[in-house]
């Protein structure tokens, strides 16, 4: 039986902080319930999301941004493949990243996102779970930062007009050619600050414990699954862990169907330089804590890593 926190953001942060902080030092992972993102919302989302996937193929990959490191619009079925990883995923995506006013300083880290224009309310629907899921990754972030003893609004500032991501995910149902060894997302860490995970109640994330065991996660209808990404434990110097995790293949009549799902990868700015906290470094261990790397240089490493960029 996995033990990691299934907490409710309804309750004061300060009441929920450690529990949540230590699940994620253990596991990486915790459970998030009561987060405030509205069930009408997420099922419309949903409802757009099943809709654009089920468009002709030729008209989908129109929205593939060849060079873009498929960092908005759609990357086709067996594009992404994960790090040290043989064959490539079994799945297909689409994403929505920060829509800047024009000018802005950050403007050359983040392209214009792309719409589907034959979806009615795509835009709308995603705009608003994009601003729905950074208020509930803010509210997150602060109780990490109440567990770090840091000032419960530090991470406010790194986040800000942050390169985050949210992916709309299908995975087909198993296709019978499909090359040996592959799953719907081989073991990966994500590169992130934090990811907030919408759809993993239907069976298939795991993640890697400390003892390299696989162990189910399984988030009740309608929770989060939350966990830890690269640079957040970069900057924790490995206080709080990225674990490693994965989505296998279901058997039985879930092999027949399509699953899908709706991660937020959020991120620190493109500027933000993630240099471990002072109080996650003990004495012995300034020499081996990692050297300071902006958001954006450290991303785009891990993008070429999984040959997305």
């Amino acid at each position: 039986m996995i033990d990691i926190a299934s907490v409710s953001l309804a309750r004061p942060l300060e009441d929920l902080a450690d529990e949540l902080g230590q699940s994620f030092a253990e596991y990486g992972f915790a459970v998030v319930r009561d987060h405030g993102i509205s069930q009408d919302l997420i099922d419309r989302a949903e409802e757009k999301a099943k809709a654009f996937f089920a468009l002709p193929e030729d008209t989908k990959r129109a929205y593939h941004i060849p060079g873009g490191g498929g960092a908005r619009g759609y990357t086709p079925f067996g594009t992404e493949q994960a790090k040290d990883a043989e064959v490539f995923d079994l799945k297909e995506f689409w994403h929505v990243g920060r829509t800047l006013p024009e000018g802005h300083e950050l403007a050359e880290f983040m392209a214009p996102n792309v719409w589907p224009h034959e979806i009615d309310g795509f835009e709308q629907t995603f705009e608003e779970l994009y601003s729905a899921f950074e208020e509930t990754g803010a509210r997150i972030l602060e109780a990490i930062a109440i567990h770090l003893g840091l000032e419960r609004n530090y991470f406010a500032a790194t986040v800000e007009d942050g390169n985050s991501v949210m992916r709309l995910l299908r995975y087909p149902p198993l296709p019978e050619d499909a090359p040996d060894g592959a799953i719907r997302a081989a073991a990966h860490g994500d590169i992130n600050t934090i990811t907030l995970l919408l759809g993993a109640e239907e069976a298939g994330l795991e993640l890697l414990s400390r003892k390299g065991e696989w162990l189910p996660v399984s988030p009740p209808p309608g929770a989060l699954a939350v966990n830890i990404g690269d640079m957040l434990e970069r900057l924790t110097n490995g206080r709080l862990r990225s674990t490693t995790h994965r989505v296998v293949n279901p058997s039985g009549d879930a092999a027949r169907r399509a699953r899908y799902s709706m991660p937020f990868f959020l991120h620190f700015r493109p500027d933000f330089v993630i240099e471990p906290l002072a109080a996650c470094v003990s004495p012995d261990e300034e020499e081996s804590a990692s050297a300071p790397i902006t958001a954006h240089e450290f991303l785009m490493q891990r993008l070429r890593e999984i040959k997305l960029a």
